[in-house]
C-alpha cells in the first residue's frame, strides 16, 4: 500500500500549514545541474530524453538526491502534446522549440484525426512508464507531481511555431478565427486531461497545469482561452478521479488570479513573483498557494535572495504554502544559491 501520510506537499494542497513549508522548484531537473547536462548529452536530443524512461527517471531524481526537495516533478515538456497530436516538434540549441505553424484550415482535420485520445496516449506511453518508475524509485515521503501545459500556452506555440515575447500571433489568430481557436483549445484540453489521468493512475500524487502565457490575455479572452479550457481539463480529470489534486499556474494573470481559482476549481494556486504581497495573502484565504520567489533573486544570491525569501515567508508563510519560485529555475543559477535558499526556508 502506498503511504501518502508523510507527503507534506499533498498535505498543504489539502490546506495544512507548516511553519517550515515544503519546497520544490519548477524546472528543478535542468541545465543548472552538471549531472543533468551529462545525461542530456547521452540522450541525443531533448525529446529523446523526454521519451526515454530510464534517462527521464535519472534526471528527475537528480535534484532529489542532491537537495532532498519535498516534491519531484516528472521530467518532460509541455510540447509533447502537439508532438503526440502529429504536429512535429523539435528543439534547437539557442532557439528553443520549433514547430510547423498550424493554420485555421488544418484544425478540423487535426480534430478528426484525434477524435479520441488513444493515438496520442500511445505516443506518450514512454512518459507514463517514467511516472511508474519514479513512484517506485522516490523516497516514500516525496510527493510525485505530474503536469501538462494549459491549452492556451500550448496553442501559442502551435500557432506561432516558436516562442514569442507577447504571443501576438496567437492572440491575432484568436480574434480572426475564434471558432477554430476554441476547437483547437478543446482538443488540447481533452488530450491533456486524458494524459493527466494516465499520470495519476501511474502514481502521480498531484498534477500541475502550466499556463505560462495567460498574462498576455485581456479579460474576455482570459475567460475563453485560459479559464474555459483549464476548467474543461479539471472536470474531465475529476470525472474519472474525483479526488484528483490539481495545481493551477496562470503566470502573469494579475487580478484574474482570484477569478481563475474560483472558476477552474483547482486545489492550489501557483503565484508568480509579480504578485503584490497583500493580494497573495487574500488569495491564500481561499486555499493553498505555491510560490513565489523571483528566479533572478536565486541567481543573485546573498542579501537579494535572503530578503526575497523572508518577504515570501512573512506574507504567505503563515498559511498553506508550497515554497517555490515564481517561474522556472534558470540555467545560470549557482548550486550554492539553491543550498542557501533551502537552508533559509528550512532553518
Amino acid at each position: 500500500m502506498d503511504n501518502k501520510e508523510n507527503r507534506k506537499v499533498l498535505k498543504v494542497i489539502d490546506g495544512h500549514h507548516y511553519e517550515q513549508p515544503p519546497i520544490w522548484l519548477m524546472r528543478q531537473a535542468g541545465r543548472y545541474l552538471p549531472e543533468y547536462r551529462e545525461t542530456r548529452k547521452r540522450a541525443g536530443s531533448f525529446l529523446d530524453l523526454c521519451y526515454n524512461p530510464e534517462l527521464a527517471i535519472e534526471v528527475t531524481l537528480q535534484p532529489i538526491k542532491r537537495f532532498g526537495f519535498d516534491a519531484s516533478i516528472l521530467f518532460s515538456d509541455i510540447l509533447v502534446i502537439p508532438d503526440a497530436l502529429g504536429r512535429k516538434v523539435r528543439f534547437e540549441e539557442g532557439r528553443g522549440p520549433i514547430l510547423e505553424p498550424i493554420s485555421a484550415t488544418e484544425i478540423d482535420p487535426l480534430c478528426e484525426a484525434n477524435s479520441d485520445s488513444q493515438k496520442a496516449l500511445d505516443h506518450l506511453s514512454p512518459v507514463i512508464e517514467t511516472v511508474k518508475g519514479l513512484r517506485s524509485a522516490l523516497p516514500t515521503e516525496t510527493t510525485l507531481l505530474g503536469f501538462c501545459g494549459a491549452p492556451w500556452t500550448v496553442a501559442t506555440y502551435m500557432i506561432a511555431g516558436h516562442g514569442t515575447s507577447d504571443q501576438a500571433l496567437a492572440r491575432l489568430f484568436g480574434h480572426r478565427h475564434r471558432v477554430e481557436m476554441v476547437k483547437l483549445l478543446n482538443l488540447i484540453a481533452d488530450v491533456s486531461a486524458d494524459y493527466l489521468i494516465k499520470q495519476i493512475e501511474a502514481g502521480a500524487d498531484a498534477v500541475q497545469i502550466f499556463d505560462s502565457w495567460s498574462g498576455v490575455l485581456g479579460k474576455s479572452d482570459f475567460e475563453d482561452f485560459c479559464i474555459g479550457p483549464v476548467l474543461r481539463i479539471v472536470e474531465r480529470v475529476r470525472s474519472r478521479i474525483p479526488d484528483a489534486k490539481i495545481i493551477g499556474f496562470p503566470k502573469g494573470a494579475g487580478l484574474q488570479y482570484s477569478n481563475y481559482r474560483e472558476k477552474t476549481k483547482v486545489n492550489c494556486l501557483g503565484l508568480d513573483w509579480t504578485m503584490p504581497s497583500e493580494f497573495a495573502m487574500e488569495l491564500q484565504k481561499q486555499g493553498a498557494v505555491q510560490g513565489n520567489l523571483d528566479p533572478t533573486r536565486l541567481v543573485a544570491g546573498g542579501y537579494a535572495l535572503d530578503s526575497g525569501i523572508d518577504e515570501v515567508m512573512a506574507t504567505i508563510g503563515n498559511g498553506p504554502l508550497i515554497f517555490n519560485l515564481g517561474h522556472g529555475i534558470t540555467p545560470e543559477t549557482p548550486i550554492a544559491h539553491v543550498e542557501q535558499m533551502l537552508k533559509r526556508v528550512r532553518g
